[in-house]
């Protein structure tokens, strides 16, 4: 479909249907901020990659050791009955 691309001739009509759509008048001052964007990218883009430049390399972790084993008994505890707790079946059908 597209085997040849984008003509010169093409080219040509699509600059002259912006200029009959935006007018003379407006393209100085599009340019002028398309001028403008493009220039703060690319200072951003100096800037980016100067920061991305590691000052000194990072100090690397050593091995971490395993959690010891701690030596106890294990205490059961006999749960107790709270204040809140709900009523056994005998008094409930009182």
């Amino acid at each position: 479909m597209f085997r040849g691309g984008l003509e010169p001739w093409h080219v040509i009509v699509i600059l002259g249907l912006i200029v009959l759509l935006f007018g003379s008048r407006k393209l100085p001052d599009a340019a002028r901020s398309v001028g403008q964007s493009l220039r703060i990218f690319k200072s951003e883009m100096k800037a980016a990659a100067k920061d991305d430049v590691p000052a000194s390399p990072a100090p690397q972790a050593g091995p971490v050791a395993p959690p010891q084993a701690v030596e106890g008994s294990v205490v059961n505890q006999t749960a107790q009955p709270a204040n809140d707790a709900v009523p056994a079946q005998d008094a409930v059908q009182r």
